[in-house]
């Protein structure tokens, strides 16, 4: 059963306290195994990249196997049902048509002495992007990760994803991939895939940033390896975050606690409300709803452990502990959303109003899924085409513009105690003098 909080006798910073995740949890015991697996692939390459995917996903490949064939591709394309392969067409128009408003622009700008000042956009020129499996395929997870990168230019984007027991990678992933432009992908999970992609082995080539979620090992090598490549953000558990008035249905909100919950044990999912009667029948509908799920073992350990109705003073004090917890998702579910948008500072990704469950924002709405959790919605953002690209600022200075500058540079150069910094400008200054 999820619990009942009150803010009026078990207190508004007592809750936040519990209910608050922090991202460097992991204890030093799997950081050092991680770090193992990391370093054995930065050795040996191929080696230990086969021998930890036939210890962790129990599946012996040989190297020629790493990459997914020609028959692969074909096959997942053939299998994949025509009602999936409609679903995943529709999201990707939306998710591309919704990116390609991101998309940053290079720029010139001249000041009063003729210099020209700007900035350059560059795509990426590799990029590797990860796709957790086990338990369930995400293919519209591979296509939030990818699209945005093609939006972007990136010449090269490249799929990981762990190999079922029969050695091949999911059908729907594969498509997905494929559909979204991918054409080079690896049968590859956990620790050792993010050590391959940063690393290189001797059959794949390093990319230049991993992104992409995964599960506890994958988050830590990205922290490992961060540094050789870029990497988007350390993903955690999933979690939303209900805000609701008495307007609020409470069957829609249990479903959508449900709907986070059955993630993984380790989900969030949280009510805040200023009306007992909808916390109690929230409670009393998220009872009812969770037999009837295939993955209710797991939805209801999350929800036991990690879940939460909190009863608040008044609604404003309901989008206050919002901000403190700073969810991957953030769901408005009161009578005029809009007029508490702005008091919203800190969530992953807003959804407003009674018919904008998070579901659609996993799926088709087109905003990307991979978001920042465990309170890292604070400094962080979605996955973007931003992303993908590099900006080199440009300079280009005139002679008028170099004299200008001369006097505040000298002074400037000088109070830092670097020579050669001065006279690398009056060396030029001098040459114009002589001609």
């Amino acid at each position: 059963m999820i619990r009942l909080l009150e803010t009026a006798t078990d207190g508004a910073a007592r809750i936040l306290s519990a209910l608050t995740r922090r991202p460097d949890e992991a204890g030093e015991e799997v950081l050092g195994q991680v770090r193992a697996i990391v370093e054995e692939v930065r050795r040996r390459g191929d080696q230990a990249l086969l021998e930890f995917t036939k210890r962790f996903d129990g599946v012996a490949l040989e190297p020629r196997e790493l990459a997914v064939s020609a028959e692969e591709w074909a096959g997942a394309t053939r299998a994949l049902e025509p009602a999936l392969a409609e679903a995943l067409e529709t999201a990707a128009r939306r998710i591309e048509a919704f990116h390609r408003h991101q998309l940053p622009r290079s720029w010139w700008v001249r000041d009063e002495h003729g210099s020209l000042l700007g900035q350059q956009v560059t795509p990426l020129d590799r990029v590797g992007c990860y796709i957790p499996g086990g338990s369930a395929a995400y293919p519209s997870t591979v296509l939030m990760s990818v699209i945005p990168a093609r939006v972007a230019g990136v010449r090269e984007i490249v799929l990981a994803t762990p190999p079922g027991p029969d050695g091949r990678a999911s059908p729907a992933v594969l498509a997905a991939a494929r559909l979204a432009g991918v054409q080079e992908a690896y049968k590859m999970g956990g620790a050792q895939a993010i050590a391959a992609l940063a690393y290189g082995t001797e059959s794949i080539r390093p990319v230049d940033k991993v992104v992409g979620p995964g599960n506890l090992y994958v988050a830590l090598a990205k922290r490992l390896v961060f540094g050789r490549v870029g990497i988007d953000l350390i993903a955690g558990p999933s979690e939303v975050v209900v805000v609701a008035d008495e307007s609020a249905e409470a069957a829609w909100v249990a479903a959508d606690l449900l709907a986070q919950a059955e993630h993984d044990p380790l989900a969030r999912a949280v009510c805040l409300t200023p009306s007992r009667a909808l916390a109690e029948a929230v409670r009393t509908e998220a009872a009812r709803q969770l037999p009837a799920l295939p993955r209710r073992a797991i939805a209801a350990q999350a929800l036991a452990e990690h879940g939460a109705v909190v009863l608040t003073r008044d609604l404003a004090e309901a989008v206050e502990l919002a901000n403190g917890l700073a969810p991957e998702h953030l769901e408005l579910l009161v009578a005029d959303p809009f007029a508490w948008l702005g008091r919203v500072r800190h969530a992953g990704a807003i959804f407003l109003g009674r018919h904008t469950p998070e579901v659609v924002g996993d799926y088709v709405a087109g905003p990307n899924h991979v978001l920042p959790t465990a309170g890292t919605a604070r400094f962080a953002s979605a996955l973007s085409v931003e992303e993908f690209v590099k900006r080199s600022s440009v300079i280009h200075y005139s002679p008028a513009g170099l004299r200008t500058a001369w006097p505040h540079l000298a002074v400037l150069a000088d109070a830092e105690g670097l020579r050669a910094h001065r006279e690398a400008a009056r060396i030029r200054l001098d040459r114009e003098a002589r001609d």
